[in-house]
């Protein structure tokens, strides 16, 4: 029976690293699991940038910024170099933004559905109104 490439582990070791794994992978995911970051990571898209300039650019407060730049950085989702006293942020990994626009080209897809189902609803409540 082909095992399409997905083998189960063999060993407890095998096991510990498959389970390592995804723990190193869910926890990639959860650096993005917030509006914030993900907001910060488009506007790096554009380049690097200091807080200061993260911050003008979100409307937030310099210490949430701060602190979520401090979640993608323990995760190596960013990085950083130093220019004088000022810290400027950069993604690590310019595949990074491919992830984000599969990511967007999947929820548009999803919002794409609800919206055409939502016309369907709305089409249906205003033939039942007719009559």
């Amino acid at each position: 029976m082909p095992t399409l490439g997905l083998e189960m582990p063999r060993t407890s070791t095998d096991v510990q690293e498959a389970e390592r794994l995804r723990q190193f992978k869910a926890e990639f995911f959860k650096a993005l699991a917030h509006p914030l970051r993900i907001h910060i990571l488009e506007l790096l898209r554009a380049g690097p940038m200091s807080v200061t300039q993260l911050q003008a650019a979100t409307g937030v407060a310099g210490s949430s910024v701060s602190q979520q730049l401090a979640v993608l950085r323990a995760r190596n989702v960013v990085a950083t170099e130093r220019h004088g006293t000022t810290i400027i942020y950069r993604v690590a990994d310019l595949e990074l933004f491919d992830l984000l626009d599969t990511a967007r080209r999947i929820f548009n897809a999803h919002l794409s559905e609800s919206i055409g189902l939502l016309r369907l609803v709305e089409e249906e409540q205003a033939g039942q109104a007719r009559r």
